[in-house]
């Protein structure tokens, strides 16, 4: 994957084999979100709204959105409200205002409880009516408002106040009744008429009157994000954490996988690649019948064991094999595996210097390498001696050169870095053997058994012999 391109198969691939794994992190995050809401109390919001008569343009309506949020309505609203701990800094962070269809602006408060959040868009939208009203009258100090309604106040007061004088004066035809009554009659004309001129003059006159729509509607649910909404986002969270982190781990995979790319870190030539059928029954290494001369125990497990609670860990969710190998292509039969093997033999027997025992260096740990082996000294004859050493990537150390004549190195694809390899081969220059070549394995899927009566998969198609045969004793090397 470090060079291809992420497609659906890929995840597929990943959501199959790792199934497991992302279960328990979609759990792990629902947890955590469960946890977080936990810390954060809920939230009621309640709305409010204020109606604007008159015509208003669209500027205008967002002007009185923002000083309906302003610090200056809000702070009034937090006098008001007098809750303790809590001032108009806090409060002008659970207030919005919204402009609505039909001159409406709708006001909203959030608190942590019902009754707080109604009292608080109510109270906002209180201190935003009066507020506004003394904007248009040319003032934001409240007394101005006050003296103007005052003033209408006196008027009327003084309007009554002639008509009682009027009703007491003289009832007669007199000069002097007459001429009071119309002088009083002329003063309140006067008023009148001064206070339809103030009202004129007025700039708040077309635009006045704004009237809060009732009180806000208590809440009944949560506001967002609530707490199904916040463990419902954890599991998400953790669950895309958990494909993106297999992702980039698969892209950052350094392992070799073409048989060029092994080659060219070993510095020597390929000899060829052989198949091993995977998951064979008992794990006992494919081809190694009793009695060959080779240091691979025919009691061994392949697939060894983990040990510990965390391999057991790993093992339950699936994490103890890699979810990033395609899985293996069908094998033909047991001849044309044979087959293989016998040519590889081949070519292995031009690259000898001279007959001896041969080096089989495998890296610790590669089980499918280790088959080969067992397959590949069976094809080599009953009296061939291989010597099958695995040595450990981390630290490399080949055996010193003794009897046998080259080294060859049997490895699968898609296994180990550039870096390693050349630790292996490094090595095996250090110990004075020669690498004759490099032989891949590779994991196939073997066909199912053949019906009784057909002819055995292990006859060769032309009865012929081992082409590999290095005489020799064997010595019982390490593995």
């Amino acid at each position: 994957m470090n060079d291809g391109t992420i497609r659906l198969v890929t995840i597929g691939r990943l959501l199959r084999r790792r199934w497991r794994l992302l279960a328990v992190l979609t759990v792990v995050g629902a947890l955590a979100g469960y946890g977080t809401s936990v810390l954060f109390p809920p939230r009621y919001t309640a709305s409010a709204s204020v109606l604007l008569p008159g015509q208003w343009e669209e500027r205008e309506l967002l002007t009185q959105v923002d000083i309906a949020t302003s610090s200056s309505v809000v702070d009034l609203a937090a006098a008001e409200l007098g809750w303790r701990g809590v001032g108009g800094g806090e409060l002008r962070d659970r207030v919005t205002a919204e402009a609505a269809d039909g001159n409406i602006i709708k006001i909203s408060g959030t608190a942590d409880t019902p009754a707080r959040a109604q009292r608080l868009s109510d109270q906002v939208a209180q201190q935003f009516v009066g507020f506004a009203a003394r904007i248009a009258g040319g003032s934001t100090d409240p007394d101005a408002a006050t003296g103007t309604e005052a003033l209408r106040q006196k008027v009327m007061e003084t309007n009554r106040r002639i008509t009682d004088l009027a009703g007491a004066a003289d009832p007669g035809q007199s000069v002097e009744s007459v001429q009071a009554r119309t002088s009083l009659e002329k003063l309140r004309t006067s008023l009148e008429e001064a206070m339809t001129k103030l009202d004129e003059a007025d700039p708040a006159s077309g635009k006045a009157g704004m009237v809060v729509m009732g009180p806000a509607v208590r809440p009944t649910d949560e506001a967002p994000p609530t707490r199904m909404q916040i463990v419902v986002a954890g599991a998400l969270l953790f669950f895309l954490l958990g494909v993106v982190g297999h992702l980039v781990a698969a892209r950052m995979n350094r392992r070799l996988r073409t048989e060029a790319e092994i080659a060219a870190a070993l510095g020597s030539a390929l000899l060829g690649t052989v198949d091993v059928p995977v998951g064979v029954p008992g794990g006992v290494p494919v081809g190694v019948p009793g009695g060959v001369p080779v240091d691979v125990p025919g009691e061994r497990r392949v697939n060894r064991p983990d040990r510990g609670p965390l391999a057991r860990i790993r093992r339950l969710l699936g994490a103890d094999t890699r979810w990033d190998v395609p899985i293996p292509q069908s094998s033909g039969d047991e001849a044309g595996r044979r087959i293989r093997y016998r040519r590889v033999c081949a070519r292995l027997r031009d690259q000898l210097p001279a007959p001896g025992r041969l080096l089989v260096v495998v890296p610790d740990g590669d089980e499918i390498a280790l088959r080969a082996a067992g397959q590949l000294a069976a094809e080599a004859g009953g009296d061939a001696v291989l010597r099958v050493v695995e040595v450990p990537v981390d630290r490399p150390i080949v055996p010193d050169r003794d009897t046998e004549s080259a080294a060859l190195i049997l490895l699968s694809a898609d296994s180990w870095t550039a870096e390693e390899l050349t630790g292996i081969a490094e090595a095996c220059a250090d110990a004075g053997h020669a690498v004759v070549g490099i032989v891949v394995a590779a994991p196939v899927r073997a066909r199912p058994p053949r019906p009784v009566g057909g002819p055995p998969d292990d006859a060769a198609p032309d009865g012929a012999t081992p082409a590999f045969a290095v005489r020799g004793h064997a010595t019982g090397g390490s593995v």
